[in-house]
């Protein structure tokens, strides 16, 4: 039991968070708040204002989802954006692979790893994973955010169709 242990001790690696660390933590913790606060500020403002808008039903899903789609390009811009200021210090980590488009890589790898598809050619090094385990998180919460308005709006939408006095 006891060599079962020291083998269990032997095979760890030394959990340490350096200052780099604790840099890209804070600034993966900045940029998830504001980002999540952008997306309920728009969510919030386009939902209230959707109503009065004097669109068809058609009109206002399609107007919600193209400003939904908007939100989401900013988000991911952010992360981008990011990404590549963060790189200028190479101890905050960097991304590797096929990197062939200057700072629209890193605005690439964001988008992979904010819907969560993770094609692999691009990879996070270094304290960089942090920011990008993190975008993976806010990606999946924000875009399951938007789905649920969606579906709110789409409820709301059918219960008017529903009506005899539709026009």
């Amino acid at each position: 039991m006891s060599t079962g242990l020291a083998l269990l001790a032997l095979s760890r690696v030394e959990f340490t968070l350096t200052g780099p660390h604790m840099v890209v933590f804070a600034v993966s913790a900045t940029v998830a708040l504001a980002c999540v606060l952008f997306h309920y500020e728009v969510m919030n403002l386009f939902s209230r204002k959707l109503p009065e808008l004097r669109l068809p039903r058609r009109g206002r899903i399609v107007a919600l989802m193209l400003v939904l789609l908007s939100a989401h390009v900013v988000e991911v811009w952010i992360f981008g954006v990011t990404y590549w200021y963060l790189s200028a210090w190479p101890e905050l980590g960097t991304l590797s692979g096929e990197l062939m488009e200057g700072a629209l890589d890193y605005v690439y790898f964001s988008v992979a790893t904010f819907t969560t598809v993770g094609f692999g050619d691009i990879a996070p090094l270094g304290p960089l994973r942090i920011l990008s385990g993190t975008e993976a998180l806010v990606g999946l919460s924000l875009i399951t955010w938007s789905a649920s308005l969606s579906f709110l709006e789409l409820q709301r939408d059918w219960a008017e169709y529903r009506r005899p006095n539709d026009v």
